[in-house]
């Protein structure tokens, strides 16, 4: 039972391209399928910061480690990243559309640039990323990809107004492509965070002094969760363990959404 169980979680063998890899959710859930065997590339903008992650990750895990410069507001970049990998690593089994900004303004205060520059890194590159791996996915019998939402697709947020409707549609659009996609054996899910300590969160921190406590008394398990609390879900949904599992947002939260 112990090495079926291995075997079940096991991604020996595996590809999974991560976005934002190299801090924050992104460089939690990209080490936790590392230490599940899997090669990793890591694409995003700050090449300093992406060769200190991945050589963290070689270190650590022992796992080959490819090492893309990417910005996701660049269509024509997104579509050579999938290429840059393909080219290195011979195959994606795993994507991780990770890639986010928040922006903290009210609704009034928000210009029409900082709104599209938000659903654009949110959603956006999501859509074309996806549709980049798609016939790759499809040609090899299949593939997991995995979006990264926010519990504020449901609740919605005052003060993130852009990055909330990007996160609502991240959960429609793996849904979506979950559909589309499964005649292809293309299984698309979501981790859907609650609130995690990220460079993102620390700004709202900041603005909000109290919102540590608040979150912290709402929160079931009494704290806010590490990058790392959502590499088991990606490892889980990105395995066999989850063969049957498709259009799922998986609630990563401590159980703050349910209270």
């Amino acid at each position: 039972m112990k090495e079926s169980i291995q075997k079940l979680f096991s991604l020996d063998g595996k590809v999974a391209l991560v976005t934002g890899g190299n801090g924050g959710i992104g460089q939690g859930i990209a080490r936790g399928l590392a230490g599940a065997g899997a090669s990793i590339v890591i694409a995003a903008r700050n090449e300093g910061k992406t060769a200190e992650a991945a050589k963290r990750i070689r270190k650590d895990f022992g796992v080959q480690v490819v090492e893309l410069k990417v910005d996701v507001l660049q269509e024509a970049q997104i579509k050579n990243m999938v290429k840059q990998a393909v080219d290195k690593c011979g195959k994606i089994d795993i994507l991780v559309n990770n890639s986010g900004i928040a922006i903290h303004k009210l609704p009034h205060m928000m210009s029409t640039e900082e709104w599209d520059r938000n659903i654009n890194t949110n959603l956006r590159s999501v859509f074309i990323a996806s549709n980049a791996v798609y016939p790759m996915m499809k040609k090899a019998g299949g593939g997991n990809i995995i979006n990264i939402g926010s519990m504020f697709a449901v609740f919605g947020a005052g003060a993130l107004p852009a990055y909330a409707a990007s996160k609502g549609g991240i959960i429609q659009l793996t849904k979506s492509l979950a559909i589309a996609w499964a005649a292809d054996k293309i299984r698309v899910n979501a981790v859907v965070p609650g609130f995690i300590n990220t460079d993102l969160s620390a700004e709202g921190k900041r603005d909000i002094p109290v919102l540590e406590k608040i979150v912290n008394d709402r929160t079931p398990l009494g704290r806010w969760g590490e990058p790392e609390d959502c590499a088991g879900a990606a490892i889980f949904l990105a395995s066999a363990a989850s063969s049957f599992l498709t259009g799922v947002g998986l609630a990563v939260d401590g159980g703050y959404s349910v209270m």
